[in-house]
This record gives C-alpha cells, sequence and structure tokens, in this order.
C-alpha cells in the first residue's frame, strides 16, 4: 500500500499556497520597486531642502553639506579629498563648489604646514554664521519630511546604512 506523499518535505508546496510568492502584497516589493522608491524620494526631499536653502540663506544643498562638513571638522578645515568623499562629489565637483563658497566669502582655501601638497577649506566667520542659520532650516525640514517614517525609522536607517556599507568603495 502506498504511503500518502509528506507535501512539507517532497519541495512542492501544500495545495492551495502558490509556487511563486513574488505578485502577493505580503511578499513586499521586487528589487526595481524599492530602487525605484528610493530615488524618488531622495529626488523629491533634496528638491524641498535645496528649494528652501536658497529661498532662505541663497546656498544650494550641496553648498551646505560641503559647508556644514567643514563646520564640523577639527578647527573648521577639511581637506579638499575628505570634502569630496563626504559629500559624494568628483574632485571637479568639489573644486566647483568650494569655488562658488569661496566667492561668496564662506570659505578660504588654504594650504597646512604639515602637508603642502594638501588643500584645505576653512571656515570664514560669514560661512559660520551662515551654516548654523541654515542647518536648523535644514535639520527641521529634514525631520518633518521624514516623521512619515513613524515607528519605522530605526529600522529604514538601519537597512539604509547597511545597504550604504556593502557598496562602499575599498580604499
Amino acid at each position: 500500500m502506498d504511503q500518502p506523499r509528506d507535501r512539507l518535505h517532497d519541495g512542492a508546496p501544500p495545495r492551495g499556497v502558490p509556487r511563486d510568492v513574488r505578485g502577493l502584497a505580503a511578499a513586499g516589493p521586487s528589487a526595481p520597486e524599492t530602487w525605484l522608491r528610493i530615488v524618488q524620494v531622495h529626488d523629491r526631499i533634496t528638491r524641498r531642502v535645496d528649494s528652501a536653502l536658497h529661498r532662505q540663506h541663497g546656498l544650494s544643498l550641496t553648498g551646505f553639506e560641503v559647508l556644514r562638513r567643514v563646520a564640523e571638522s577639527p578647527q573648521e578645515h577639511a581637506s579638499m579629498g575628505d570634502l569630496a568623499d563626504a559629500v559624494g562629489l568628483s574632485r571637479p565637483g568639489i573644486t566647483s563648489t568650494v569655488n562658488r563658497l569661496v566667492d561668496d566669502g564662506l570659505v578660504t582655501r588654504e594650504r597646512l604646514d604639515g602637508d603642502r601638497r594638501l588643500l584645505h577649506a576653512r571656515l570664514t566667520d560669514t560661512g559660520r554664521d551662515r551654516v548654523r542659520a541654515a542647518m536648523s532650516t535644514h535639520d527641521d525640514l529634514v525631520a518633518h519630511l521624514l516623521t512619515m517614517l513613524g515607528d519605522d525609522a530605526a529600522v529604514v536607517t538601519d537597512a539604509l546604512a547597511r545597504v550604504s556599507s556593502a557598496t562602499r568603495r575599498p580604499r
């Protein structure tokens, strides 16, 4: 007499359970859907914050991010390479951004005694005042926009940090 096959162990799902669950709502979004959502959220938040910083402080979001990194660096100066890495710009991109900040009197360029080959950006008094004022605009607007994450904020932040860490280029 034949024994009934154990459906839990023969690889086939039990009757009524689909083999391919990718289309089910509970299965979660596909990788392309997740990527699209990340890009959309980044783009929308970036545009909103950039617009507010331009209107209220005469700074682009990129300029603000560079100023903030300089302001938070020891002795309020940072090398061009460190700034480029911190804000995700190429060397020409950071040069262009720092040129605008120099033209606006917000930073100066200098070479330090320890290594005359490296150019550093140093915050001016005007730059310090501008970045302090812009920080509250930036931080308040970002916090407001991210309240939509609700109780999921820690989970989303942790997940994005893992992806970011996995995509860093080795030095």
